[in-house]
């Protein structure tokens, strides 16, 4: 007969495994409750538009400057054979818009799909683009994602600086992971910088502005001070202490048998043991910024981000996903044969980005896209303006 503390670990567990993906909000009910009831923006219609695209060129130069980016043209649709568009996860449950184009009265067909992210295209386009380590590219992406529950911070259009850059074999470590962070933070803090100069009414001791410096927690010493939680509390709860944060090594299971969250198996390497460099039981050598967003009391992530897999991690990360089917994708079969760069990529949320930075309560207020008609009329309640 099963106790009361076996009770108790088993709702922690499925609280755990509920939590492994997704945005933490489920309804409306819920997001209308989240969503703050005396909002005021600080700029107004037109004067956001100009900080958007001043403070997203700021970015973009900045971005390219800090880790030798060239600004290069990215793909909205590709070839689903390619093997090269994001599936987000390893479980399945975000697939892309797939659509046929007949072409030539259906002698030359494609199967075509809308990118869900730029992830895998870009290690493609470095050696498309002869970029030796050290060099890299930026984009301006954009992309659509179909299975995301639309709430204040998520919605079915996604802009993103996807970028990535070269790297040699000794680079694959955390210590270089770090450093790269800390380039992209510094630009980050930057850019909050440069738009308060042009605005001035952003600055407002309502709401603080972002650390110099940013904390790094792996996720297994997040889990260690906070057991009991699922993922998304404990970064709610660690944000309360350090309000900008890189949690390092998501997607390897965890000492309570689940991971920090589910990621891909095909990109980032969350699998390679790391114990050597921390001392420390991890493993990953990727990871999130997230902040503490003072306009909407919640976590904020701005920046997911990684090494890459090398031909043995993808094959292992594959293996453990049950997915080595992929293996037969040309994009995976370059992997294993080495005929793709070593590198590391990331992607920034633009529209999360300049919501956090220009102090929005909602991602409509930044970028236009569809949204629900409950959701508009509960920002209409609220003094949020969506665009349209």
């Amino acid at each position: 007969m099963a106790t009361a503390t076996d009770e108790k670990l088993d709702k922690q567990a499925q609280a755990k495994q509920a939590d492994l993906a997704g945005p933490g909000i489920g309804n409306y009910t819920e997001l209308e409750r989240v969503l703050p009831n005396d909002y005021r923006p600080l700029l107004n219609r037109r004067d956001t538009q100009a900080a958007i695209f001043r403070v997203k060129r700021y970015i973009e130069d900045n971005l390219c400057k800090a880790l030798n980016l060239a600004m290069v043209e990215v793909p909205l649709i590709v070839d689903a054979e390619s093997g090269v568009n994001d599936m987000l996860d390893r479980d399945g449950s975000r697939t892309p818009v797939s659509f046929h184009i007949a072409n030539d009265r259906g002698e030359h067909p494609i199967e075509a799909q809308v990118v869900q992210a730029a992830t895998k295209w870009k290690r493609v386009a470095l050696k498309q683009f002869d970029c030796k380590p050290g060099e890299g590219i930026c984009t301006d992406m954009r992309a659509v994602r179909k299975d995301y529950f639309l709430d204040h911070d998520h919605s079915a259009y996604v802009d993103q600086w996807d970028w990535e850059r070269s790297i040699h074999a000794e680079d694959r470590k955390v210590a270089f992971l770090k450093e790269i962070v800390q380039k992209i933070w510094k630009v980050l803090v930057g850019a909050e910088k440069f738009a308060q100069d042009l605005f001035p009414p952003l600055r407002d001791p309502r709401f603080p502005n972002l650390p110099e410096e940013l904390t790094f927690l792996h996720a297994e010493e997040l889990l260690d001070m906070f057991p009991n939680l699922p993922r998304k509390q404990r970064e709610t709860a660690i944000l309360q202490k350090y309000p900008a944060i890189f949690i390092v090594g998501i997607g390897w299971p965890l000492q309570d048998g689940f991971p920090h969250e589910n990621r891909a198996a095909d990109y980032d390497d969350w699998i390679s043991d790391t114990r050597k460099e921390t001392h420390k039981e991890t493993h990953g050598l990727n990871g999130d910024i997230l902040v503490w967003n003072s306009v909407t009391k919640r976590r904020h992530e701005l920046t997911s981000m990684g090494i890459r897999v090398n031909g043995e991690t993808l094959r292992r990360q594959l293996e453990m996903s049950n997915l080595l089917g992929n293996l037969e994708f040309p994009y995976h079969q370059a992997i294993v044969k080495n005929e793709l760069p070593l590198s590391i990529g990331g992607g920034i949320g633009q529209s999360r980005t300049l919501m956090l930075l220009l102090r929005k309560a909602h991602l409509g207020e930044v970028s236009v896209t569809v949204w629900p008609k409950i959701l508009k009329q509960i920002c209409a309640r609220k003094n949020i303006f969506v665009l349209e």
